[in-house]
């Protein structure tokens, strides 16, 4: 099983002053939430219902006391200052972000507004401290780094006589580097060759596949940020294409036709963040609040790929996943 990361929650001591978010029940006031993201909902629409479900369970109902105001980077990380400043220039009650570009361009528009990452991989680039965040940011870990040991592990057991991965990560993003470095890691401790593949924009993708068929890569991680998942389809295509078994990072990928996932559930990430959100709005100041870990994870194979990549998936596998796409 995947060692986890310890975490130490401490409570208490001084905190400075917090301009609070009016309570908007008692109020009538409608509570707008800025949310900065790195697609569209319709490449990850889960995400979106889950926090709606999550907010609407605590007594906000869009329409009536909630307007949530979405900015999608739209796979461009390079567009998130500007939209961070859109949501500070709306004089938003709360933004939530997803990724660390997107927690970097919130937290350089506004030390003000509360921030509620509801999805980070690398959490302490953006705060000092899990348990103590400081400032006007907190949120949750998606568990990012840790996880690619293990979908190496997975690559290993899935694909018969496993000699060289590659790890497809946009290497720009300040998350993905210690990605890179536990695939490598993770490579030599089992025996075999790793090789990084940097893509940091859509034009890289196939040559990476180009490149990885010509070196004979046996397998592929993906890893997850705002190209991947925008490029999602065209990913999956260029695996199959290549006949390159690839494991991802989120839901998504393997409902649009990628092989296996194993990851946290974002869905469920968002609807806590739904709850750190309630809490800031009813005068719970964000440095109270420690950064959470996820404690969901799921694994879903998707068979019909596996039968187009000539792939059999070891029983083990099957039973250990939480789904199997037929």
């Amino acid at each position: 099983m995947m060692k986890r990361r310890q975490f130490i929650s401490l409570l208490g001591g001084a905190t400075v002053g917090w301009p609070l978010a009016v309570r908007a029940q008692q109020t009538g006031r409608t509570v707008r939430v800025g949310m900065l993201e790195t697609v569209s909902t319709a490449l990850k629409p889960n995400d979106l219902a889950a926090f709606q479900q999550g907010l609407r369970s605590l007594g906000y109902i869009e329409g009536q006391n909630l307007r949530i105001e979405y900015r999608s980077a739209d796979g461009r990380p390079e567009r998130f200052p500007e939209l961070a400043q859109e949501l500070v220039g709306l004089n938003v009650d709360v933004i939530t972000t997803r990724g660390t570009p997107a927690a970097f361009a919130a937290r350089n528009a506004t030390s003000t507004i509360p921030i509620v990452m509801a999805a980070i991989g690398e959490p302490l680039l953006i705060v000092a401290s899990l348990a103590r965040p400081v400032g006007n940011i907190t949120g949750l870990s998606a568990f990012v780094t840790d996880l690619m040991a293990k979908r190496v592990e997975l690559l290993r057991d899935m694909v018969p006589g496993l000699s060289r991965v590659g790890a497809l990560l946009n290497m720009s993003n300040a998350s993905q580097p210690s990605q890179w470095t536990e695939v490598d890691n993770t490579a030599r401790v089992i025996g075999i060759q790793s090789q990084l593949f940097d893509v940091r924009k859509a034009a890289d993708l196939a040559p990476a596949f180009e490149n990885a068929s010509r070196q004979q890569i046996d397998a592929v991680v993906v890893g997850i940020d705002a190209l991947t998942q925008e490029n999602q389809k065209l990913i999956i295509e260029l695996a199959v294409k290549h006949r390159l078994p690839a494991i991802y990072p989120s839901r998504e990928f393997v409902d649009v036709g990628g092989l296996i996932t194993y990851g946290v559930s974002y869905p469920d990430l968002y609807r806590r963040a739904a709850t750190l959100v309630d809490r800031i709005l009813k005068g719970t100041k964000p440095s109270d609040l420690p950064v959470e870990q996820p404690t969901k994870f799921e694994m879903v194979v998707n068979l019909k790929t596996a039968k187009a990549l000539g792939l059999t998936v070891p029983q083990t596998l099957l039973v250990a996943a939480d789904e199997v796409i037929e």
